[in-house]
């Protein structure tokens, strides 16, 4: 990781191709967060601590456009993980200290409430597409 902490695409790879070889069971793998989900309160986030965050610099406004060109909508499974794009850019990266498993987690803030959300960092989706021009 970087001096900042803001973790590298090939970082984000890297800690995803770890994290998938993991096959041990884990209380952190009995949630099914393929997608993204709100964080369950059975979720056991005493096990996770940050690694990293995707968000470059955490003064400027991050795009809230979304990356999905096979027709995938945010809460599907097999979205794409875009790093530059919502909510990707705005997430931290997590680690299990017991079984090594790697989860993007950030906090959703509507108009009359926060939530927290989490999905398994799967390397397969992962994909670093520019944004579009503005």
């Amino acid at each position: 990781m970087n001096s900042e902490n803001v973790m590298t695409p090939a970082e984000v790879r890297e800690l995803a191709a770890r994290a998938n070889s993991t096959t041990q069971p884990c209380a952190c793998a009995s949630a099914a967060v393929a997608g993204w989900e709100r964080l369950s309160p059975t979720f056991p986030v005493e096990l996770l601590r940050r690694v990293g965050s995707l968000l470059p610099d955490p003064y400027a406004e991050p795009s809230y456009a979304e990356y999905h060109p096979a027709g995938t909508g945010y809460w599907s499974a097999d979205a794409p993980i875009a790093l530059r794009y919502f909510p990707y850019n705005r997430c931290e990266l997590a680690q299990c200290t017991s079984c090594g498993r790697a989860y993007l987690r950030y906090t959703e803030a509507g108009g009359y409430y926060t939530e927290q959300r989490i999905r398994a960092l799967n390397p397969d989706l992962i994909v670093d597409p520019p944004l579009p021009e503005a």
